[in-house]
């Protein structure tokens, strides 16, 4: 019959044909004709193809799911390796795996993309910190990202994930990087002239540099100081601004330190009195590199100095007669020592008229003493020699004189 054909091999063949046989004497038993039989033998051989061939479909479409899966795995498997720019993982080059069923290549294949997949992951997180860092290093030059600000974690092209390209990010960090750090060098540079300028000039230091931006304050750590180029422009300009004020009231100081000192000579002042104004004198003959001291050139030691020599002018100009008859006598006394004769007493009367004339200019009378008493010491200065000789003529005489007396003493 065409059962005994299909007979499972996992039943055995004693199991089909002890089912047939049972069958067989069942037919028997009842009288089913040779017709009634071989119809029902044809319909259980069909039964038994619809049977494997319901099996025969499931096993083709599990095989086509396999095949789709091991085809996907394989694209994936490809498109990573391209992504990641390798050929291998940890140094295991990943095998071509062509051979084998379709289990044993998706089994072969597996270990290698759940591994790839996580080497990715990691990969695109090392991009994302890298371009993070990029971003916020090239706003804080720009000046577009002030200090504190985050950004949002950049998006990452997962097409190119390789080292080489990895690299170049690092390399480009790098050399952000080191600009930033020169920038801050720079910065902090300017801060310190910025300080060290304020302290001369008396001003307020970190009301001054915060002008330029607040994250200059000294609370601030170094690293979240702004760096952009407004800053250090801003920075640079007022350390400019501060050295031109420094050298216009350096100019100032030493101006003043000079009248004082013309008037305290004038007026003969003390030693205490010019000692009131040793921070001011100190600096008259200093360079601009030279005047450090904290406050040496603030505003109200400006005002003090001001202030002393307008009392010193206005004291002058009352003490003007006694000023101008000293220098009167010292006049006289270098012609005198130069055997000059000169009328002393309309030298003083002409004195008491120019004081006492509307036009009386106190600075021009004294420049005038000074200029006689400098022609006086030249013209002494040129009889000198003959005085010289006179002196020791003379002297020659007395002695003369002295030896002649004392002769005729003896004599007598």
């Amino acid at each position: 019959m065409g059962v005994a054909g299909h007979n499972d091999p996992l039943l055995g063949e004693t199991t089909c044909g002890s089912l047939l046989q049972e069958l067989q004497l069942i037919w028997d038993e009842v009288g089913e004709s040779d017709d009634d039989r071989d119809k029902m033998l044809l319909q259980l051989e069909q039964e038994c193809l619809d049977v494997y061939r319901r099996k025969v479909d499931q096993a083709s479409s599990s095989r086509a799911r396999l095949l789709q899966q091991l085809a996907n795995s394989k694209s994936e498997l490809t498109r990573l390796l391209s992504s990641l720019g390798e050929l291998s993982i940890s140094g295991v080059i990943v095998p071509d795996k062509t051979t084998g069923t379709i289990k044993e290549q998706l089994a072969a294949t597996s270990p290698f993309l759940e591994q790839l997949c996580r080497k990715r992951e990691k990969r695109v997180k090392e991009f994302a910190d890298v371009q993070l860092q990029i971003q916020t290093i090239r706003g804080e030059i720009a000046g577009t990202l002030q200090v504190g600000d985050h950004l949002e974690m950049p998006h990452v092209n997962e097409d190119d994930l390789s080292m080489k390209r990895l690299n170049e990010f690092l390399f480009e960090l790098q050399a952000l990087q080191k600009e930033k750090s020169d920038r801050l060098h720079k910065i902090l540079d300017f801060v310190s002239s910025v300080h060290d300028l304020c302290s001369v000039l008396g001003m307020d230091f970190l009301a001054t540099v915060t002008e330029v931006h607040p994250s200059l304050n000294d609370s601030v750590g170094a690293h979240s100081k702004s760096v952009s180029d407004e800053t250090i422009s801003r920075l640079s300009k007022m350390v400019t601004e501060l050295k031109e004020e420094k050298v216009k009231r350096l100019g100032k100081i030493q101006a003043l330190a000079s009248q004082l000192t013309e008037l305290w000579n004038l007026m003969d002042a003390t030693v205490e009195e010019r000692q009131l104004f040793d921070h001011v004198t100190c600096n008259m003959s200093s360079t601009l590199d030279r005047v450090t001291v904290p406050g040496a050139l603030a505003l109200d030691v400006i005002e003090q100095a001001e202030l002393e020599v307008e009392r010193l002018d206005q004291l002058k100009a009352s003490r003007m007669k006694d000023i101008a008859f000293k220098r009167q006598t010292e006049l006289e006394d270098i012609y005198a020592q130069a055997h000059i004769a000169i009328d002393t007493s309309a030298a003083r009367d002409r004195i008491l008229s120019v004081i006492d004339s509307s036009m009386f200019e106190p600075s021009e009378l004294l420049a005038d003493m000074e200029n006689q008493i400098l022609k006086a010491k030249e013209e002494a200065s040129s009889r000198k020699d003959i005085l010289e000789k006179v002196d020791r003529w003379m002297l020659a005489c007395e002695e003369e004189s002295w030896l002649e007396d004392y002769s005729r003493i003896q004599c007598n």
